[in-house]
């Protein structure tokens, strides 16, 4: 089991950027694919990138594709989420997920094991 903390979140105008970071604690993060997924008001929670346990692959849904980048550094047990270029229907809670070996492609919400709490990311237009 991993627990996971997620910050970064805000305020932030349309077009602009926003770092989300996920930090995680307990043992052998690096054997975890990690994922971000977020939630918007009235919305089901949504699938939006998802890296390797090794940091080789990445995936990422369409609606995101070119704009956000995830990454993560294992020496510090974080996964990062870079978002830029950012629009009004990206505003929603962003929550980082880990799966144990879990393969990169893995969208479903319901195949991860371990969560964060969320954070707000806002975009006004």
């Amino acid at each position: 089991q991993v627990q996971l903390v997620e910050s970064g979140g805000g305020l932030v105008q349309a077009g602009g950027s926003v770092r989300l970071s996920c930090a995680a604690s307990g043992r052998s993060f690096n054997v975890y694919t990690m994922a971000w997924f977020r939630q918007a008001p009235g919305k089901e929670r949504e699938f939006v990138a998802a890296i390797s346990w090794g940091g080789i692959s990445t995936y990422y849904v369409d609606s995101v594709k070119g704009r956000f980048t995830i990454s993560r550094d294992n020496a510090k047990s974080t996964v990062y989420l870079q978002m830029t270029t950012l629009k009004p229907e990206d505003t929603a809670v962003y929550y980082c997920a880990a799966k144990r070996f879990g393969a990169v492609r893995t969208t479903e919400d319901t195949e991860y094991d371990n969560w964060g709490q969320g954070t707000q990311v806002t975009v006004s237009s």
